[in-house]
């Protein structure tokens, strides 16, 4: 199990940083295919592999990682069958954005309870630093995601990088 742990939280940290790369991509009206391919494959494989551990019901995690596949379902559809052409477009980005915030929300959970400091901060999660610290998360998210449709979608052109 350690080991498969330490496999599921390596491709979880590749998918938050090829998401935050793919983030900044949009956010400067570039694309970067290999980026965007890494980001959305290693975020399904994280949600996939979040239910290969043991678990006796249903776990808040297991709630997240299925909202994940399907919010990564719509980005893919959107991004390679529709071509992210016209409103198909917003619905990849804003789908991207959702995926990564979602890894970002689990990752903060999972600070939480393994950072000793941090867990001392808020044992049970339903403490102000949690929530504030989840809140704060949103907002971010909300605010780059707003910027990033509106800046991909407005723009003329977007250069795809190939490597």
């Amino acid at each position: 199990m350690a080991t498969f742990t330490f496999v599921h939280v390596v491709i979880s940290l590749v998918a938050i940083v090829s998401g935050f790369v793919v983030l900044f991509g949009f956010l400067t009206n570039r694309e970067w295919e290999y980026g965007t391919e890494l980001f959305l494959s290693t975020t399904i494989l994280t949600s996939v592999t979040g239910y290969g551990f043991p678990a006796t019901h249903v776990t808040p995690g297991h709630v997240v990682g299925a909202i994940s596949l399907v919010v990564l379902a719509v980005a893919i559809y959107a991004k390679y069958v529709r071509h992210a052409q016209g409103a198909w477009r917003s619905a990849y980005l804003v789908n991207s954005v959702v995926a990564l915030y979602l890894n970002f929300f689990v990752l903060i959970v999972q600070l939480f309870q393994k950072v000793p400091t941090l867990k001392a901060l808020a044992p049970t999660q339903s403490e102000p630093p949690f929530a504030v610290t989840q809140l704060a998360a949103l907002i971010v998210f909300v605010v780059l995601g707003t910027a990033a449709v509106y800046r991909f979608q407005t723009s003329p052109t977007v250069r795809t990088i190939e490597a």
